[in-house]
């Protein structure tokens, strides 16, 4: 069963969409990176003073090898966006409660 993978950093969201806008070809790459180690789904929320990620892979040890592979890139976008602490990584699998919609 797959897992969500939720990454957390304090940092500035418009400067990641700045370098998004900039560079997209940094981010291409990271979402080329993750497809040929399974990712299922990749997506990039913020809020006025946080970053947040949330992906589906097929288990922690897909993420955790892209992760490690992708670090000098991901470090790149985690700069540009003025992160100065490790993220938090947490995951989560799905519960059976009968009630998921979409």
């Amino acid at each position: 069963m797959s897992v969500l993978m939720t990454l957390r950093v304090t940092g500035d969201p418009t400067a990641v969409e700045k370098l998004g806008a900039d560079n997209g070809a940094l981010f291409q790459g990271v979402v080329a990176d993750a497809r040929s180690r399974g990712v299922i789904s990749h997506h990039f929320y913020g809020n006025g003073s946080e970053v947040f990620v949330v992906d589906e892979w097929p288990d922690e040890a897909s993420f955790q090898g892209f992760f490690e592979h992708a670090g000098p890139r991901i470090q790149q976008i985690m700069a540009a966006a003025g992160v100065t602490a490790e993220p938090s990584i947490e995951y989560w699998r799905h519960l059976e409660v009968g009630d998921d919609v979409g």
